[in-house]
């Protein structure tokens, strides 16, 4: 085997070690939600924290990975909700349902990307929730004004505008899913109706672009 050969295979465990280590990680922050620790990581994959660490440097990096993860496959869903064959209101309201429901199915690992342990100034290395968590919204908001310039006739500066709009909807989702999370006030179809009805203004009168997949 030339040295070429040997380097991909090395590089393709590596990558399929690193993928065992996340799916433990899952596991564990599933079980602990927010409070979930690097030694409790480690114990779960049958390592010493010094070979997780080597693999994600600290709980930043592994927070990093698992946030890219999933935000990976909710995005991935959200451009699916938005493309799917309904008319405009539905497809709305089916984003924003995907959203919920995401975070409803697995609300410890929402903790996790998304709220601090319960006493921060003892988070483990360091770790600060609230400094990591802002740019996993922030690429929310961008792939979804992304998507909006794609499909919404918005006129003059509409890539401003785009993502104006993109960010403030997930400013919103974020801001509602998290109250609703917490204290269960209405359903999740109710919370649905009333978040599309808010989003029912302008967005309801613009026209589609021409030639555009339409949104």
């Amino acid at each position: 085997m030339d040295i070429a050969h040997r380097a991909t295979d090395q590089q393709t465990t590596a990558e399929q070690r690193r993928r065992e280590l996340l799916e433990a990680a899952d596991r564990v922050v599933l079980r602990d939600g927010p409070k979930a620790s690097m030694n409790a990581i480690a114990a779960e994959a049958g390592i010493t924290k010094p070979i997780l660490y080597r693999h994600f440097g600290d709980k930043g990096g592994l927070y990093r990975a698992l946030a890219t993860r999933h935000t990976d496959a909710l995005l991935a869903s959200l451009r699916a909700s938005l493309d799917a064959p309904a008319d405009r209101r539905r497809r709305v309201e089916a984003t924003l349902d995907t959203y919920l429901a995401s975070i409803e199915a697995m609300p410890q690992v929402y903790r996790f990307l998304m709220h601090p342990a319960e006493e921060p100034h003892q988070t483990e290395q360091g770790f600060d929730v609230g400094r990591h968590s802002a740019p996993l919204l922030r690429r929310m908001g961008e792939e979804l004004g992304q998507v909006i310039a794609e499909r919404v006739d918005l006129g003059p500066a509409a890539d401003a505008q785009a993502r104006i709009w993109g960010h403030g909807i997930v400013g919103m989702m974020h801001a509602a899913g998290d109250w609703w999370l917490g204290e269960r006030p209405c359903s999740r179809a109710d919370l649905v109706k009333s978040l599309a009805d808010l989003l029912w203004g302008r967005l309801a009168a613009a026209d589609d672009l021409p030639g555009g997949p339409g949104f």
